[in-house]
């Protein structure tokens, strides 16, 4: 039932009490009242009874019967016996046969010298009546009267009461209908307010006019003003959270209870293949690794895991587990394959070049240390002397080709490109092996395409290419062998290739040979004084180009390295 229904049987019900405790009240209040005026009216009607009663007794029952009828009351004469001597009501000559009265209570107080009162049914009669009796005439006077009169005036009144009751309580009612209607339409108003501000709607404020109901609204509206801020506020902590979650390198998963994956960002669905749209399975089956499985069955079952390196499908990964207060769990991977993989590089770095550096400080100090405690002859001194000029010449340049790849590796150099002319270049470069290549009797051949004549590079970086690639092809082309250089437009840009009729490199060894210190034939690359580092230094200055470096070769076919170098956008 609704506020306006409960309003309006509410006002009905009180009504109804109302009535029915005046109706009652009135009633018995009415009731005594009228009684108590007729007891007052008949005992001054029995004083005047008493008063006009003759002295002849055999006369009595004729004056009572004419007082009688005057004031319609029944009269009747008591002697002390208790025995009725005259009867207003007597019918015929049944006097002798009246009862004794004596026993009547109203009789007995007049016989006792007081005024006597008392209700009762009468058995003469059969009807109800009110007695008073006084002291008086052979002993006492009795009047007494019906309450007929007294009924209907108390219904009469009952009805005049039900009636305006009646009228009240329709009136009443319309009122409370009304009243209710009007209380009721601003808390409905309300009540859609507030669905409005539970569904995220613009709520709709009521204005009723009722003050207590316009506090409420305006305590509903500053309610929805702070809900808004607060809302506002969280949203914009969980855009921030979610961006950083989603800008994060590592990959992080949050699951609930059950293992469902609620949340994965770009970072985890990359390092674990799975694209944007595609479904996670269940935390539990999302991993094959032992550890992986093992890491994430603790976080589930609420235990923190910290940082724990697992081998996850060929990638190195870190990952730590942390579990949720209502259930669940937030795992993070880190992929740190890349690091293993530098940190492997730089062993076999610093190995490298402890190993490179070894063999000439070993000849140089063996040398060194001949020459101050034997002091041989000139010749021997000469020779000696020639070896340890010749591994500090092969140290020197194997710190030049440090500092050089060290120096584009870092940034700390950037190209300067510039049109180049593609045959001058090629031969202004190679003059500076013309004699080496002329004692081994190894030719040397050019071959320009005439759309690829230009060249668009760094001058100096373009010299430094083709000087690491003449020297590796002069270094493993034997006698008669030949050396051919040219340019071939490809695509955007201009492929730049050195080719030897060597003996070539093994397909094993091939994609490796532009990884620093990786020789392909370790032995004769140190005998003919190579540093390892020539084709690592090609590899970086044509990517710092934009460009790029490959390797084609057969075992016994000779080795062409082409490198790409883009034309200006």
């Amino acid at each position: 039932m609704n506020f306006a229904g409960r309003l309006v049987l509410g006002t009905i019900v009180v009504l109804l009490l109302a009535v029915a405790v005046l109706v009652g009240t009135s009633e018995v209040s009415l009731r005594r009242d009228l009684e108590s005026d007729i007891e007052q009216s008949l005992e001054h009607e029995a004083l005047l009874v008493r008063e006009a009663l003759p002295a002849d007794s055999l006369l009595w029952q004729t004056a009572i019967r004419r007082i009688s009828r005057e004031d319609g009351h029944r009269i009747t004469l008591i002697d002390l016996t208790g025995r009725v001597r005259a009867e207003s009501d007597l019918i015929g000559d049944s006097l002798p046969r009246m009862e004794n009265h004596l026993s009547r209570p109203e009789v007995q107080q007049a016989l006792s010298g007081v005024t006597g009162v008392n209700r009762r049914e009468s058995n003469t009669l059969g009807r109800p009546l009110i007695y008073v009796a006084v002291p008086g005439g052979p002993g006492a006077i009795r009047v007494a009267a019906t309450l007929d009169q007294v009924d209907a005036i108390v219904h009469r009144a009952q009805r005049s009461v039900l009636f305006a009751a009646l009228l009240a309580l329709i009136f009443g009612s319309t009122l409370a209908f009304f009243a209710g209607r009007s209380i009721a339409r601003p808390l409905t108003a309300i009540t859609a307010a507030a669905r409005s501000i539970a569904a995220g709607t613009l709520p709709k404020f009521p204005r009723s006019g009722v003050p207590d109901i316009d506090l409420l609204v305006r305590a509903l509206r500053e309610m929805n003003g702070q809900l808004n801020e607060r809302f506002d506020e969280l949203r914009r902590e969980r855009a921030e959270s979610r961006a950083l979650v989603e800008s994060m390198v590592e990959g992080v998963l949050a699951a609930d209870g059950r293992g469902r994956i609620l949340t994965a960002n770009p970072a985890a669905r990359r390092l674990l293949g799975y694209s944007p749209e595609e479904p996670f399975p269940e935390l539990p089956q999302l991993f094959r690794a032992k550890g992986a499985r093992e890491i994430v069955d603790a976080a589930l079952e609420g235990e923190s895991v910290p940082a724990r390196e697992v081998e996850l499908d060929g990638h190195t990964v870190i990952m730590s587990a942390r579990p949720l207060p209502a259930g669940g769990a937030v795992l993070v991977i880190h992929d740190v394959t890349d690091l293993r993989r530098l940190e492997t590089v730089r062993r076999d770095f610093v190995a490298n070049v402890s190993h490179e550096l070894k063999t000439p400080l070993t000849s140089i100090s063996g040398y060194a240390e001949t020459l101050l405690e034997d002091r041989p002859d000139e010749a021997t001194t000469q020779r000696f002397l020639a070896v340890i000029h010749a591994n500090a010449r092969r140290m020197q340049r194997l710190v030049d080709g440090l500092l050089d790849l060290s120096r584009i590796e870092s940034g700390g150099w950037s190209p300067r490109p510039e049109l180049l002319d593609a045959t001058a270049i090629l031969r202004e470069t190679w003059s500076l092996f013309a004699g080496r290549a002329a004692q081994a009797d190894v030719r040397f051949r050019t071959s320009v395409s005439k759309d690829a004549g230009q060249v668009w590079a760094d001058a100096d970086a373009t010299r430094q290419i083709l000087t690491n690639l003449f020297d590796n092809a002069l270094r493993y082309t034997p006698r008669g062998g030949e050396i051919s250089a040219g340019t071939v437009r490809e695509g955007d840009g201009v492929r730049l290739t050195v080719s030897d009729t060597g003996a070539g490199i093994t397909r094993e060894h091939l994609p490796r040979v532009f990884e620093r210190f990786y020789r392909a034939d370790p032995a004769r690359s140190r005998e003919e004084g190579g540093t390892g580092l020539g084709l690592a230094i090609v590899k970086h200055l044509a990517e710092a180009h934009g460009g790029s470096a490959e390797a084609t070769s057969e075992l016994g076919g000779g080795t062409t390295i082409n490198v790409s170098l883009p034309d200006p956008r």
